[in-house]
C-alpha cells in the first residue's frame, strides 16, 4: 500500500495546494470559477477527446460492465434514500443525498488518475463510468426533482435533459472522440499534438480547482456528511466489486478500474446540481469537503488492491 500511497500523494499534495490557496484568498472563488470553466471546457474536453479518439467503441462498451457498475450503484442509491426517507426527509433531499452516495470525482479526479496510475489501458473504463455517471444519474435527480415539483412527466422534462447533456463538453467531447475513432483515420499529428497539449493542463488544472473549491465548503451537519462519506467510499466500490467480480462476468481488469472508480469521493456536480435546485447544499459541500479528505488513504487502499488483479 505504500508504493500506491507515494504514487497518489502528488495528486492530493495539488488538492491541498489548491485549497490552501483558496483559504488564504490567494485564489478567489472567481478565479477558481473561472479556472474550473477552463478545465471543464477546454483542457478536460481535449483529453476526453484524445483518450476516446484512439480507442474503438468496443473497448469502452460491455453489457456485463454496464450492468455490474449500474447494480452496485443501484444497491447503494437505494439504500442512502431509504435511510434518508427514515429520517424524516422529503423525496428531494432523499434523491440528493443518494446521488452524493454513487458519483464520484470521475471527470476531475478519476480520468488523470487512474489512467496515470492504472495504465492506458485503464482510459475506456473509465470514460464508461463517466458516461453512465453523467447520462443515467445525472438525468435521474432530474428527473425526480422536477418531477416531484411539478407532479408529473413532461415533454419539457425531456428536453431540458436532452438540451443538458448536448450542452456538456464531457459528453460532447467522448461522442466526438469515438465518432472520429469510427472513420478509423489517424488524428493528424499537429492536432493530436495540440490536444496532447492542451489536455496536459487538465490534470493539474482539475485537481488545483478540486482544492480550491474546497476552501469554500463548510462541514456542516456532519453525521449525515460522514454517512454519506461512508457510503461513496466504502459501500459503492464494495457493492461495485461484489457486481463485477461476483456476480456479472466483467473482465478483471476493468473489473478492478471500475471499482477504483467508485471508491472515488463526492464530485463537485453534486454541489451544483443541490444548489441549482435549493435541495441541501450545505449538507453536499460537507460531504464533498470529508469524503475527499479521507479518500487519501481509502482510495490508495483499493488502488492497491485491484493492482492485484
Amino acid at each position: 500500500m505504500l508504493p500506491v500511497l507515494l504514487k497518489t500523494l502528488p495528486f492530493f499534495a495539488l488538492i491541498g495546494t489548491g485549497y490552501l490557496a483558496g483559504r488564504t484568498r490567494f485564489f478567489t472563488p472567481e478565479a477558481t470559477a473561472w479556472l474550473t470553466k477552463f478545465v471543464f471546457y477546454f483542457a478536460l474536453s481535449a483529453m476526453l477527446f484524445r483518450f476516446a479518439a484512439n480507442l474503438s467503441l468496443a473497448e469502452i462498451w460491455s453489457g456485463s460492465f454496464v450492468l455490474a457498475y449500474l447494480s452496485g450503484c443501484a444497491a447503494v442509491y437505494a439504500l442512502a434514500a431509504g435511510v434518508a426517507r427514515l429520517r424524516g426527509v422529503n423525496t428531494e433531499e432523499a434523491a440528493i443525498e443518494a446521488q452524493c452516495a454513487v458519483i464520484g470525482n470521475t471527470g476531475f479526479l478519476g480520468v488523470p488518475m487512474l489512467v496515470l496510475l492504472l495504465g492506458p489501458q485503464a482510459a475506456g473504463p473509465v470514460l464508461m463510468v463517466l458516461a453512465i455517471d453523467l447520462i443515467v444519474f445525472s438525468s435521474l435527480i432530474t428527473l425526480i426533482i422536477t418531477g416531484v415539483r411539478e407532479r408529473h412527466m413532461s415533454l419539457r422534462i425531456v428536453k431540458v435533459l436532452a438540451l443538458g447533456l448536448l450542452k456538456n463538453p464531457m459528453i460532447v467531447s467522448m461522442v466526438a472522440g469515438l465518432a472520429w475513432s469510427a472513420t478509423a483515420l489517424p488524428v493528424p499529428a499537429p492536432v493530436n499534438d495540440f490536444l496532447a497539449l492542451l489536455g496536459g493542463a487538465a490534470t493539474p488544472g482539475a485537481l488545483f480547482a478540486i482544492g480550491a473549491s474546497l476552501a469554500t465548503k463548510s462541514a456542516e451537519r456532519v453525521e449525515v456528511a460522514a454517512w454519506l462519506s461512508f457510503c461513496k467510499l466504502v459501500l459503492h466500490p464494495a457493492a461495485v466489486a461484489i457486481a463485477a467480480l461476483l456476480i456479472f462476468p466483467v473482465e478483471r481488469q476493468a473489473a478492478g478500474v471500475m471499482i477504483a472508480a467508485a471508491a472515488l469521493p463526492v464530485a463537485g456536480n453534486v454541489y451544483i446540481l443541490a444548489q441549482h435546485y435549493g435541495v441541501a447544499p450545505q449538507r453536499v459541500s460537507a460531504s464533498i469537503l470529508i469524503s475527499t479528505a479521507v479518500s487519501i488513504l481509502t482510495i490508495t487502499g483499493v488502488i492497491a488492491w485491484v493492482t492485484t488483479f
